[in-house]
């Protein structure tokens, strides 16, 4: 139970311009029922930009939309689950779990409903981590963690397999593409996104199914590939630069990110079915109810993006920010659209439950006198202060 000084307190100030020598700034636009979709589902949303540096936090408040905005190096992989949060950065992982009594406190008081803190990090050393998810040990491997308990799992695309975090190493290496003949920081086939179904690592994707040091880029066009983990078999290939495979509502989800586009796989015949095409580099999905959230970037001309159809369309008709997708009806319902200074998203999680959250990673004060301890030491916890835990 968390434990707070009375004097804690953040700032709550987003989006301000800065002077003209500095970024540009961080500013969005968003349609008039983002808000009220998000007030109407009681939830928030999680996006990281890691060329931008900052993971968004976008808040329903009194009929607008609140866009908050914390700065990481390099934020990607997120995992959300209960009240716990894993963010993947350039060369960590960290992970924060929340703390509702801090969240009381929070300036303007009364109005935070979650306050993530940090409670501890790991140094992976830069393996670009791409997505993340909580779960368990495949079946007949032996895990680290308990039914309880899961482990985080994450994509170390530079060494082409899925990883859980080491106490004593930089990752331990638990599953690779069937493809990769060795462990070498070569990003090989760009392994990228992590499904997670029925509380283990399903399926995951590739943007190619290649053995060579950057292979994945010859073919990136059409290479992509959506791999089944249990028996490495590949489900569905001639993808478009695939991301974010998620199982929901009894389908495989992906990205087809190269086109733009949302769509799943025909489990009869491994192709890829499109719902509905959008006007970015689709990258980062997560749903509540019928509704999909769909991360999109700009993408500028680049080698790794140059020969995709996405890049060929003129740059002012591709957007970057967060598109709302009925998925009975393919129908764009809403979006936020970021300008200046974010033009890439990788992850956007909802936090069902929780209007609005923040994520303490550069308030030295607050962290410093906010203390969480177990239950059963709360007895020996002066009144006053017990009183406030209790609260939780």
């Amino acid at each position: 139970m968390p434990m707070t000084s009375p004097e804690a307190s953040v700032s709550a100030s987003t989006n301000v311009s800065p002077p003209a020598n500095e970024a540009p700034p961080l500013r969005s636009i968003h349609t008039d029922n983002f808000p009220a979709i998000l007030q109407e589902l009681d939830a928030s949303l999680l996006v990281t930009t890691y060329q931008a540096g900052k993971l968004v936090m976008l808040r329903p408040h009194g009929g607008q939309l609140n866009t908050h905005f914390r700065s990481f190096s390099k934020p990607m992989g997120l995992a959300a689950e209960g009240d716990r949060l894993a963010i993947g950065t350039s060369v960590e992982i960290w992970e924060y779990h929340n703390a509702p009594a801090v969240a009381r406190q929070l300036e303007p008081t009364e109005t935070h409903d979650a306050c993530f803190l940090p409670r501890s990090s790991v140094c992976t050393g830069d393996i670009q981590i791409h997505e993340m998810a909580w779960g368990h040990a495949r079946d007949g491997e032996l895990g680290t963690g308990t039914e309880r308990d899961p482990e985080l799992w994450f994509v170390n695309t530079r060494f082409s397999c899925l990883c859980t975090r080491s106490r004593d190493h930089s990752f331990v290496p638990r599953w690779k593409p069937p493809f990769i003949s060795a462990l070498a920081p070569e990003d090989r086939c760009h392994l990228n996104g992590l499904c997670v179904a029925e509380g283990r690592p399903t399926f995951v994707t590739a943007l190619g199914a290649t053995d060579t040091p950057a292979g994945w880029r010859v073919d990136k066009k059409s290479g992509g590939v959506v791999l089944e983990v249990s028996s490495g078999e590949t489900i569905a290939s001639g993808l478009s630069m695939p991301h974010s495979p998620r199982w929901y509502d009894g389908r495989l989800w992906v990205l087809e990110s190269g086109r733009g586009s949302i769509g799943w796989i025909d489990p009869a015949t491994g192709q890829y079915e499109p719902l509905a095409e959008l006007p970015g580099f689709t990258r980062g999905l997560d749903f509540c109810g019928p509704l999909a959230f769909i991360g999109l970037s700009q993408v500028r001309e680049s080698a790794v993006f140059s020969g995709i159809p996405i890049a060929e369309r003129p740059l002012e008709e591709r957007c970057c920010g967060v598109w709302v997708v009925n998925i009975h009806t393919g129908q764009t319902i809403a979006r936020v659209k970021f300008e200046d200074a974010v033009q890439e998203i990788f992850a956007v999680s909802v936090l069902p439950g929780v209007r609005r959250p923040d994520v303490i990673n550069d308030e030295p004060s607050l962290i410093a006198d906010s203390f969480v301890v177990p239950d059963e030491a709360l007895d020996q916890v002066p009144g006053p202060l017990r009183h406030a835990a209790r609260q939780n």
